[in-house]
């Protein structure tokens, strides 16, 4: 088959056109897939055909209205004249009606009664009449039966080849037809499988086979869409052309996608004609409004259906599509009970970190579908044990949150991924946002030998009439390996992928809901802090100035003191000035996290500069030699929380020099080839062990004695620390004893 798209009309690809080439004859596949077949200007001649415009007249009939309705010549005749005003009054009420776009009721022509159709179609109201078959006057009681048994029938299949089984039994013992068969395409334009058939004696069982894709067209598939049953009463008749093939005004024939009688394109005839047909009806089977199948109904001779049966048959299509999808949602809700576990295990851990969960689950993941394979894509990184090619991550469409996508074929849906077919055949996407964040399951390819109803490398060939197209032989199948498509995805997959999307979401939200509310309670709580610390701070340094200031006064204004008492007073002093720094400290480092950073370009030579004007002295006293960075060296940041950093960093240097000569402290920055560039300050000094390096950026945390070293309370680390992570950025140390100590940081995007 050809390369196509999943949601795409199928189109012929090389293969198929050089497979025209070696029947021996000119036709070109693409007239087929191209022909506007609800606009080839005829109907079927066993019924008749007329268009009124908006005045009420006749704008367009049948070539055959004389032999079929009696009449004449009857363009331009005005319709109340031709059915009468009761009669046309109850067609208008019949479209007017919530019904659908079509009608049926019976309308007297010429004192003859028909089955009279009608709809619209290009403006105009289209009113086709069938003369009333033998089997008139309709009973309902004598019909309904059989119709509910058959319904009832259809209720106990427990699977969708059960359903379809019955129904093709149902509708064979309904119509009289010689062969009932029910397909099931294989995507949107993909091929047809023959599911169950219900047979007469003699004839070839088709029950297995795989027809191609063209045999259905794309604009055939549309109309099956649109149109509940479709009946051809014989593969010979004599088309009944409209006059005027135009109608006046328009630029077109008639749009007959609607019509009843609508005839039928040579090429499909000939299909017909070539597998020993001359009737057939076609009943659609639709899954959400999409086509999902066919039953098809083919007779040896003609066959006329009464305009009752073609009503039994097309409610029974509906019923039939509502059992199917019925079936199919239980087989799905079992799929969901059956992946509840593992996804009530996801789902729990999604309450705390949703990627996080997603990562460390990837068995319950795998669990959920059965796959070979998952991988994960999270804020453009690929994690998991599915071989992904950076091609397949390029090819995938654009989907929404919780939107899901299969592909049972990555060739078909882009030939570029076509040889990854050993690893990757088809994927199962879920989104989980709409920017990219995905969950993939994968599957390898699946080689499987398909019977088909023709050759697949051939699907033209000169029919036995002369004619072009022939699709099947009369009794020929042909086995043929299927390679490049995985098994497929079923609906119950799907379902499970788009509940693990729900629950992403919902845990998401929840999440979400649950960070504002913590926030909420965070910046009350910040505020309370902020209050307290200052009002704190406030009421805490001025008890201890007054207790400063009364040790001093004390130690002035007495005559005399014993030593013990002396040294008591001045250890008051010191305790005092040492909690108000303390205090400066704290307040310092809480109003770190406040007011907003103004970000800038520095020169980080000139940040060194100012900063060695407030640490110069504590170097220069300590004999360390300073090495600044060369000028143009530039950083974004707060230039004075920078300057900050830098006096903090350059003063440790000093207070924690080697004891011997030379002492040095260097400034510098290092640009990496991805990420903020990192700006260090290193020294020859005394350094830190290991154990204690995350010791020294909490506050207030010295290694050493309170007044080794220069003293001091152990807060500047921990503010270097706090404004670096301020700007985004990050801390660490390369220190060992001995050996210096070097403080590595960025300061973020």
């Amino acid at each position: 088959m050809s390369v196509r798209g999943d949601d795409s009309a199928w189109q012929p690809g090389e293969r198929d056109r050089a497979a025209e080439v070696e029947s021996g004859t000119p036709f070109d596949l693409s007239v087929c897939l191209s022909e506007p077949i609800h606009r080839l200007g005829g109907i079927q001649s066993y019924g008749a055909l007329l268009a009124l415009d908006a005045d009420g007249r006749v704008a367009v009939a049948s070539s055959n209205c004389g032999s079929v309705l009696g009449t004449g010549d009857l363009l331009g005749t005005a319709a109340v004249d031709l059915f009468g005003a009761a009669a046309l009054d109850a067609i208008h009420r019949t479209l007017d009606a919530p019904t659908g776009d079509r009608g049926l009721l019976t309308l007297t022509v010429a004192g003859r009664e028909f089955d009279a159709t009608v709809h619209r179609a290009d403006g105009r109201l289209v009113v086709e009449l069938e003369p009333v078959t033998e089997e008139r006057p309709f009973v309902f009681s004598r019909f309904y039966p059989a119709v509910r048994t058959a319904l009832t029938r259809l209720q106990h299949g427990r699977t969708v080849v059960d359903v379809c089984a019955a129904a093709v039994a149902e509708i064979r013992a309904l119509t009289g037809y010689d062969r009932v068969v029910a397909y099931r395409f294989e995507g949107p334009a993909g091929p047809g499988e023959v599911l169950a058939e219900s047979v007469a004696d003699g004839l070839e069982p088709w029950l297995g086979l795989w027809f191609p894709a063209t045999d259905i067209p794309p604009q055939a598939r549309r109309l099956y869409e649109r149109n509940w049953i479709r009946v051809i009463h014989d593969v010979d008749d004599d088309t009944a052309r409209l006059v005027p093939p135009v109608p006046p005004g328009a630029a077109d024939p008639l749009d007959l996608s609607d019509s009843t009688l609508r005839t039928v394109s040579g090429f499909h005839l000939e299909y017909l004609r070539n597998i020993g047909v001359r009737s057939s009806m076609s009943v659609s089977l639709l899954d959400g409004g999409r086509l999902w199948g066919l039953i098809a109904c083919h007779g040896l001779a003609p066959r006329r259906l009464s305009a009752e049966v073609r009503a039994a048959c097309e409610f029974f299509g509906v019923t039939l599509s509502l059992q199917l999808a019925a079936v199919q949602e239980a087989e799905a809700a079992q799929a969901r009970q059956q992946a509840r576990t593992a996804l009530l295990t996801l789902v729990t851990e999604l309450h705390s970190d949703i990627a996080g969960s997603l990562l460390a689950h990837g068995a319950e993941l795998a669990s959920l579908v059965r796959a070979d394979a998952v991988a994960l894509r999270l804020s453009g990184r690929t994690t998991g044990d599915a071989p992904m090619d950076d091609a397949l991550w390029e090819h995938l469409p654009e989907l929404a949150a919780g939107q899901v996508w299969s592909c049972e074929c990555l060739g078909e849906h882009a030939p570029e991924l076509a040889g990854l077919a050993d690893e990757v055949s088809g994927v199962l996407v879920l989104a989980l946002d709409g920017a990219g964040d995905l969950v993939v399951w994968t599957r390898r390819e699946r080689r499987a030998a398909r019977t088909w109803a023709t050759d697949p490398e051939q699907p033209v060939r000169v029919g036995p009439r002369g004619q072009r197209l022939t699709p099947r032989g009369s009794s020929a199948v042909y086995q043929a390996v299927v390679r490049g498509r995985c098994l497929p995805w079923t609906t119950s997959d799907e379902v499970v992928a788009e509940e693990l999307g729900a629950a992403v979401r919902t845990a998401a939200l929840r999440r979400a809901n649950r960070l504002v509310e913590v926030n909420d309670e965070l910046r009350r709580a910040n505020q309370d802090l902020d209050t307290f610390t200052h009002v704190a701070a406030h009421e805490m340094k001025e008890p201890l100035r007054g207790i400063a200031t009364t040790a001093a006064f004390i130690t002035e204004d007495a005559e005399t003191l014993d030593a013990t008492t002396a040294r008591r007073l001045g250890t008051i002093q010191h305790l005092a000035q040492r909690m108000d720094e303390l205090i400066n400290g704290l307040l310092h480092f809480a109003q770190l996290g406040q007011g907003e950073l103004s970000r800038e370009d520095i020169d980080l030579r000139a940040a060194a500069v100012r900063a060695l004007e407030i640490a110069g002295g504590r170097l220069a006293e300590q004999e360390v030699e300073v090495t600044l960075p060369a000028p143009g060296l530039t950083v974004s940041g707060d230039a004075e929380r920078l300057q900050e950093i830098l006096v903090n960093l350059l003063v440790n240097a000093a207070k924690y020099a080697s004891p011997e000569r030379p002492r040095t402290v260097e400034v510098g920055v290092v640009r990496p080839s991805e990420g903020a560039p990192e700006v260090f300050v290193r020294d020859n000094g005394i350094g830190i062990p290991e154990a204690y390096q995350g010791d020294v950026l909490r506050l207030f945390r010295r290694l050493h004695p309170r007044d080794a070293h220069g003293g001091g309370h152990g807060a500047g680390l921990a503010i270097v620390d706090r404004i670096v992570a301020r700007h985004g950025g990050s801390l660490r140390l390369e220190s060992s004893p001995g050996a210096g100590t070097t403080v590595w940081f960025s300061l973020g995007p």
